[in-house]
């Protein structure tokens, strides 16, 4: 197994996530298998229980592992399923060596950072790396593990001897670190300064760390008496700095990387490289998506309606999720950030110059979505705006709590319930819309969510997600929610026009709602948006994206042919035939073909710089 470690230094915030993330690509595309490891010094066990404002978004993975948004990242890049012991955290560190030594397994030793700390970080990371995460058996080639924070920090410490004692245990052909540094030009001067990267390197020195590559991040390219003055005062050689740069969007940084032989100089370190046989990186599919985004120039524009807007990270899939699928559809992606406070009618009096501006950006958006979140501030805001996409015919992606809130209001505005609530909002309400699920805990926090991927079994084929999703009869995909839609109330939902087209396998639990007669009113209880991939959009983000564009009509129409939008181009997988296990009738339910014209390049328009 080879290891290639990815620490950072001077600030955080560098794109250490990307960067690690490029450089997998490139071995990947050298033809080794890689799989990656995110370290947070954190005392937390994981991310469920922090803030988006603290920590950006909790990603959740197939098993149910909340954990860093990073792992988001290695997914995406890597197109790859990754564990929740992918996460390592000071916490789940420390409680799994504290569990040892309750049931003394230490033997009456006094337990310490070392070694029982740090042989515990080296055993979980040659324990995880092992994991097979492509699907395929057999253990990775490559792990890539970047540790969170920057070089300095207190929490990090342990982590920090310990890469330095795993150097010594794996051997210095199985190890390889790459240091993310910043090179800043000070305006006054412009000239672009290498001390803050010396500074870093002599604290990593310190800590018992060699870099093999430097990973130099700036505004603009390195200049060549830049990476010189470097390359003398941090002992790296020239070839072995690299510079990662401001591009459009980050689908250039696996290229740049490339065409800069990162990938040569990290075989040499693994004693991989054959001169009678040069790799060169297969990064076709890269160079298409980021220079296919960059030229896009038709807009879409989405409205994003949630309470976290000052944090674009805490959305961090989303906005990923929405690029996939403008990007598929040949559209170039115009977000408006609305937050749903401002929507609310107390904001006309408090902060009317707010409250105006919120209205006019959703009035002006081509499609609606409304994310998942928890707590009730802003909760009416988004309301009104389920209401208004609703009256107004406007595209709607309703998300976790955004398919409840569509319930809600669906409930007030058409059965003309007025007090119709979640009894998250509400517990005395005589209208429970949407109500806790029985099997959660209601006192402990962490963890105790519906989590992970789940089933959901279409009702029908006649509807908008079974064609999205290609007339599947099930999909799985991954939750993170304490409510839920309340069962005894669908009788009187569906019997006033909203349809719930996707359930669990008891049947009881509802997954998929539509509102036939709109152009695109979906609302989903799952969370779509951490399987989306660049060349495999979210079918429902594809369809928000179909609709606010004007494509959905053409494609729901279809002519009896073959199926050809996006999602079934990038899947490349037969549609397949199954048996309802939700109490219909059995039997095979054959799919029905439509064709579509959502055609273009399947790239990304990512946020600008390289940072996460």
């Amino acid at each position: 197994m080879k290891y290639v470690i990815v620490t950072g230094g001077v600030v955080s915030g560098l794109g250490k996530g990307v960067t690690a993330s490029s450089i997998g690509v490139v071995l990947k595309g050298c033809g080794l298998r890689v799989t990656s490891i995110k370290i947070d010094p954190y005392l937390n066990t994981d991310a469920g229980t922090m803030s988006p404002f603290e920590h950006g978004e909790v990603f959740v993975l197939d098993d149910g592992g909340e954990v860093d948004l990073d792992l988001g990242n290695y997914e995406r890049f890597l197109d790859i399923t990754l564990t929740k012991d992918n996460n390592l955290t000071t916490g789940k560190i420390y409680q799994s060596v504290i569990d040892k030594e309750r049931k003394g397994d230490y033997l009456g030793k006094t337990v310490q950072v070392v070694p029982h700390i740090t042989n515990a970080i080296q055993d979980w990371i040659e324990r995880v790396a092992k994991i097979p995460v492509d699907g395929r058996e057999g253990e990775p080639d490559v792990c890539v593990i970047e540790l969170g924070g920057t070089v300095g920090d207190i929490e990090s410490m342990p982590f920090f001897e310990a890469l330095s004692q795993f150097h010594d245990r794996v051997g210095a052909e199985n190890f390889c670190l790459v240091h993310v540094s910043l090179v800043p030009v000070l305006g006054v001067v412009g000239e672009q300064k290498s001390k803050p990267t010396q500074h870093s390197v002599r604290e990593l020195r310190a800590l018992g760390l060699t870099p093999s590559l430097l990973a130099c991040r700036s505004a603009k390219p390195l200049e060549q008496s830049t990476k010189d003055k470097i390359s003398q005062f941090c002992h790296v050689s020239a070839a072995h700095i690299l510079n990662i740069y401001d591009v459009p969007n980050i689908w250039h940084i696996p290229p740049l990387l490339r065409d800069q032989n990162a990938h040569l100089a990290i075989l040499k370190k693994f004693n991989l490289f054959s001169p009678s046989k040069i790799p060169h990186p297969e990064l076709g599919e890269w160079e298409k998506m980021a220079d296919g985004c960059d030229k896009l120039t038709v807009p879409v524009a989405i409205a994003m309606v949630g309470k976290y807007t000052g944090l674009s990270d805490s959305y961090l899939s989303v906005i990923k999720a929405l690029l996939h699928a403008a990007n598929a559809c040949s559209r170039k992606l115009a977000l408006t950030w609305v937050a749903a406070t401002d929507l609310e009618d107390s904001a006309k009096e408090e902060n009317p110059a707010a409250h105006a501006k919120a209205w006019e950006d959703l009035k002006s958006a081509d499609g609606v979505l409304v994310p998942g979140g928890f707590g009730d501030r802003g909760v009416q805001g988004k309301i009104l705006a389920a209401k208004y996409a609703r009256e107004n015919k406007v595209p709607y992606l309703g998300i976790c709590l955004g398919l409840q809130i569509a319930v809600i209001e669906f409930a007030r505005s058409v059965l003309g319930l007025k007090d119709a609530n979640s009894t998250e909002f509400d517990e005395a309400t005589s209208n429970p819309c949407v109500v806790f699920m029985p099997e959660v805990n209601k006192h402990i926090k962490g963890g105790t969510m519906r989590l992970g991927a789940r089933r959901t079994f279409l009702q029908t084929t006649d509807c908008i997600s079974a064609k999205l999703y290609q007339q599947e009869l099930y999909i799985d995909e991954r939750h993170r929610h304490r409510y839920e839609v309340n069962p005894e109330m669908v009788d009187k939902l569906e019997a006033a026009g909203l349809k719930f087209v996707g359930k669990d396998e008891t049947g009881r639990r509802m997954e998929i709602m539509e509102l036939p007669g709109h152009p695109f009113y979906v609302g989903v209880q799952y969370h779509p948006e951490f399987k989306s991939r660049p060349v495999k959009p979210s079918a429902v983000f594809l369809g928000l994206v179909m609709a606010a564009s004007g494509q959905m009509e053409t494609y729901l129409k279809g002519d009896g042919g073959v199926l050809r939008t996006p999602y079934e181009l990038s899947t490349k997988k037969a549609l397949p035939k199954a048996v309802y296990q939700n109490g219909h009738a059995n039997g095979v339910v054959e799919p029905v073909k439509a064709n579509g014209t959502c055609n273009g390049v399947h790239s990304v328009n990512l946020s600008n710089g390289v940072s996460r």
